[in-house]
This record gives structure tokens, C-alpha cells and sequence, in this order.
């Protein structure tokens, strides 16, 4: 009797764990949203209205309404005569009235001058332009980089098709937010919690949907000049699948790192880590995975790229055979701008060389990912 009480209080006291570490995570998500809008309304005070600032347009063209035009007898300004002198232009008589057929060609004159004027705002340049575009290219290494000083919040979609014995699909979502914090002036923790939403096929033709379990990465990044960086530091599971077959049930740890070369248009990498879980359910199997992932992207003009980037995994406690999983593909994609608002799109398609009995046979990517390039 004493061991059942003790299972059942072991038991909700994990479920209360789970919850609380969910609520946390989402919490967290919900507050990175939260400041990413703050921070992008104050990058853009345009943006930002008075709630008295309608009445005062109304009260603006009351203003210009009540006034009364200028008669054609008024006087010409002197200005214009300053102006119109320089093109050549016959000024009729300073007392003399002004028809409406005499300012026809004045008024055509003055375009003229506003478009000599050297005060008025030049065309964009050919430097200008090319400093664009090198801001451009600069931004599309940075949100390539896993480990850049850039606030970047994807929403990573995968369809993986041919998934058990009825060749079913599985839908994932992964919300993942990389969030760089200044630690001093000589390092950088940049840290990137997985969410998975996913669509899992089970036996007999039914489906589980729900939240998996949340991943959070934490990595130290020196903060040093040039084309080479790297990180280091934990890499965590929480148990926080809404179902049993969403998750692992348990709670696991290990090691990640990364590094990055970016010489000239060229971003190059890989990120590893490994994880063993240290507790959770008894009844479900201990975790032991592997997962490394390359990355080489190449970028081109406006913004747009071109990536590798499978994500190789390895089961370490599986039988022979199903251990690996292999995938070989690529994609393109783009950096681009929805009005104010820097934005990363790529879509990729990878096909499993080497799978597990049940695993996917192939994989289609899409990621849509806002660029906060303030942030950090």
C-alpha cells in the first residue's frame, strides 16, 4: 500500500513538474514576443500615434481652410524673382496684376528650378545602393550564423512524408527563438529554445497532435573580430509532451557546440550536440541520441541564398540498423524586408539515404523567421 502511495505521489508530483516547466517556456515565449514588438515600435516611431492626433489634423486644415487665397494683384515674391532671374525668365511688372494665363509658363518655369535647385534631396546614389545591398548581404550572414549577435525568432515548418508502416506523414512545427544576451565585454550567451507543435501518425490509422518536448540550447560565444566564431555550453530536454507519443517522458542532458566560417559571400558550419536523460519515467526507454547538423550557405545578390543544411541524427539505444538517419538535399531562400520589418524565408527538400524501418523516407522544409538586427 505504502509503495502504490509513493508511485502515485512520484507520479503527480511530474506531471505538476511538466506543467510548471511548460508554463514557464511559454511564458518565456510569450515575453520574448512581447519586448521583440516594444523593441520594433521604438526602432519605428512613425509607427506610434497620439490618441489626440486626429484632432489635430482636423483642426490643421480648419486652420488652412479659414485662409484666403493669394489675389493675382499680390505682389511676386522676391525669392522667385531670385530664382527665375537665373533661368532667363521674363518677370512682368512688380505692380502690374498677374492673369492666370501669365503664371502658366511661371508655374511651369518654377519646376524647373525646383528640380535645378541644389538644395533639394539627391537620388540615391551608386554608393548608396551599394551599401544597401552590402547591409543586405551582411544581414543574410547573420541570421545563417546560429550563434550571430542577432535577435531572430523562426517558425520552422517540416512535413515528413513515408513515416511508420502505413507510409503516413508527420507534421512538426518548430517555434525556435535565438535570443543573444551580452555577458561582458569580452563574451556572448546566445541562447535558442526549440518548441516543437507537432502531428505524430500512430497504429492504426489515428494521429496525436499536441506540444513535444522543449529543447533549450545555451551557448557561450567570444565576443572576437573576424570571419571564425564558435560556442559551447548545455543542451537540455524537458518532458513536456501533452502525449506519450509526442516525447520521450524523460529528462535528458548533454554537451553542444558550433562553429562558423563566413569568408566573403560564404557562411560554413556545423552544429553537434549529444544528450543521455538523467530522469523521468521509468517505464519508457532511456535517451541516448546523437544529432549533428552541417551548414553552407551561399548568398547572392538582393538577398537571396543558397543552403545546405541537413540535420543528421543518431539513436544510439536502437537495434542495428535503426540507428541513423541521413538525410542529403538543399534549398534556397531570401532576406528581404515586409515594409520596415527584416524577414528570412527558405524552403529545402531533403531525401533519407539512411533511415530507420519506420522512419521518413523524405522531407520538406519551409522557414519563415523575423530578423531583429538591433538586438543583443
Amino acid at each position: 500500500m505504502q509503495g502504490f502511495l509513493f508511485s502515485n505521489l512520484q507520479e503527480n508530483m511530474l506531471k505538476s513538474l511538466q506543467k510548471f516547466v511548460l508554463l514557464t517556456s511559454l511564458s518565456q515565449i510569450s515575453w520574448t514576443a512581447t519586448c521583440l514588438i516594444a523593441q520594433s515600435s521604438l526602432a519605428n516611431p512613425d509607427l506610434i500615434t497620439s490618441p489626440n492626433s486626429e484632432a489635430i489634423h482636423l483642426q490643421e486644415n480648419a486652420m488652412l481652410s479659414d485662409r484666403k487665397p493669394i489675389e493675382s494683384s499680390a505682389p511676386f515674391p522676391i525669392e522667385a524673382e531670385t530664382k527665375l532671374a537665373q533661368v532667363n525668365i521674363d518677370i512682368p511688372d512688380r505692380n502690374a496684376s498677374i492673369s492666370a494665363k501669365d503664371l502658366m509658363p511661371i508655374e511651369s518655369n518654377l519646376a524647373i528650378v525646383a528640380q535645378t535647385d541644389p538644395t533639394a534631396a539627391p537620388a540615391e546614389t551608386a554608393t548608396e545602393q551599394s551599401a544597401s545591398a552590402q547591409k543586405t548581404e551582411n544581414l543574410a550572414k547573420s541570421a545563417q550564423n546560429p550563434i550571430a549577435n542577432l535577435i531572430s525568432v523562426p517558425f520552422q515548418f517540416n512535413f515528413n512524408f513515408g513515416v511508420g508502416p502505413n507510409d503516413r506523414t508527420q507534421y512538426l512545427l518548430n517555434i525556435q527563438p535565438v535570443i543573444p544576451t551580452s555577458l561582458n565585454d569580452d563574451w556572448l550567451l546566445v541562447s535558442r529554445i526549440i518548441t516543437p507543435v507537432l502531428v505524430q501518425p500512430v497504429p492504426i490509422n489515428s494521429d496525436r497532435f499536441g506540444l513535444g518536448d522543449i529543447n533549450p540550447s545555451f551557448f557561450f560565444v567570444p565576443k572576437q573580430p573576424g570571419d571564425f566564431t564558435w560556442g559551447i555550453g548545455p543542451v537540455l530536454s524537458f518532458p513536456t509532451a501533452t502525449d506519450p507519443a509526442l516525447g520521450t517522458g524523460k529528462w535528458s542532458v548533454g554537451p553542444t557546440a558550433v562553429a562558423v566560417w563566413s569568408p566573403g559571400k560564404w557562411v560554413v558550419g556545423a552544429l553537434a550536440n549529444q544528450q543521455w536523460s538523467v530522469a523521468g519515467d521509468d517505464n519508457r526507454a532511456a535517451v541516448s541520441q546523437f544529432l549533428f547538423q552541417p551548414f553552407i550557405n551561399y548568398n547572392m545578390p538582393d538577398g537571396w541564398f543558397l543552403s545546405f543544411s541537413p540535420v543528421i541524427t543518431a539513436n544510439w539505444n536502437a537495434s542495428s540498423g535503426n540507428q541513423w538517419t541521413v538525410p542529403i538535399g538543399g534549398g534556397v531562400g531570401r532576406v528581404f524586408r515586409i515594409d520596415k520589418q527584416p524577414v528570412n524565408v527558405s524552403l529545402a527538400a531533403f531525401w533519407n539515404v539512411i533511415r530507420p524501418e519506420f522512419g521518413a523516407d523524405w522531407q520538406i522544409r519551409f522557414q519563415f523567421a523575423f530578423l531583429f538586427p538591433t538586438g543583443g
